[in-house]
């Protein structure tokens, strides 16, 4: 262990990384999970990162001062792509609950503190489920243990103000957005339908109160066409998780300076 002593700063940065990423990667960022428990599985990845990559010899200085400022950009920088993509499953579920009257009785997420609607949440729990079932978890952590490959410790700059990142970021935010509409579609769509159905019904049948009868007609079809549309749901989840790593993997490639 004693030659292993002069590459002790770089196990620093090592464990930087890792628990930066933990700091925005799903599963592992939430509230739930103890501090403690994430920093002791940070050290124990670090610590077993740090005997499996080639970690050069550092000294402690001013420019190691800025390796560990960079480190933390990194880790953080690709556990929010992570996250990124996968919110579009939230978002999907906010749109369906805008169309269903049920933005209006949105619930605290007890992982992230933050409110989210009720089918998002739904959403996002299935979808956290299935990412479990198909290891996605490691798939995740490999991507931060690869991640040394393109961004090396040594490297003391991130080009965050070159234009291929910054049009790669915009680009994730929009892929977000289609695949959460892609999602919700099929509901909204339906919805639609019904809405444009209730028009006519309440133009033609003054008398009834359109008000009382849409709001559970509209609920009970959006329940149908949930239950009828599931599996597409999931093949699409399936995807997600495709695009998210693909997302991770093309930012770590242009942070590493490719262009």
């Amino acid at each position: 262990m004693v030659e292993y002593l002069p590459k002790f700063p770089a196990f620093l940065l090592v464990f930087v990384r890792v628990t930066s990423f933990f700091l925005m990667m799903p599963l592992f960022s939430y509230r739930t999970i103890p501090t403690h428990y994430k920093i002791g599985l940070g050290f124990f990845l670090s610590w077993i990162m740090f005997f499996t990559i080639d970690a050069p010899t550092l000294d402690i200085d001013g420019a190691y001062f800025l390796l560990i400022l960079k480190e933390a950009l990194v880790g953080i920088s690709i556990g929010f792509m992570a996250y990124l993509i996968l919110s579009a499953i939230q978002i999907a579920g906010g749109l369906i609950d805008f169309q269903m009257g049920f933005a209006i009785a949105n619930v605290i997420d007890p992982q992230t503190g933050a409110q989210s609607p009720l089918t998002g949440q739904y959403f996002y729990i299935i979808g956290l489920m299935f990412l479990l079932a198909v290891n996605g978890h490691h798939l995740l952590l490999d991507g931060i243990f690869y991640s040394y490959k393109f961004i090396p410790l040594q490297q003391a700059w991130l080009p965050f103000s070159h234009g291929n990142v910054m049009e790669y970021i915009i680009q994730s935010f929009n892929s977000m957005f289609i695949i959460a509409f892609q999602m919700s579609i099929p509901v909204v769509g339906s919805l639609f339908l019904v809405d444009i159905a209730l028009g006519i019904v309440a133009r033609t049948v003054p008398q009834l109160n359109i008000f009382v009868v849409g709001i559970p007609v509209k609920i009970v079809v959006s329940f149908i066409v949930l239950v009828s549309v599931m599996s597409v749901m999931i093949m699409v989840v399936s995807q997600l998780f495709n695009t998210m790593f693909d997302t991770m993997r093309g930012l770590m490639d242009l942070l590493g300076g490719s262009s």
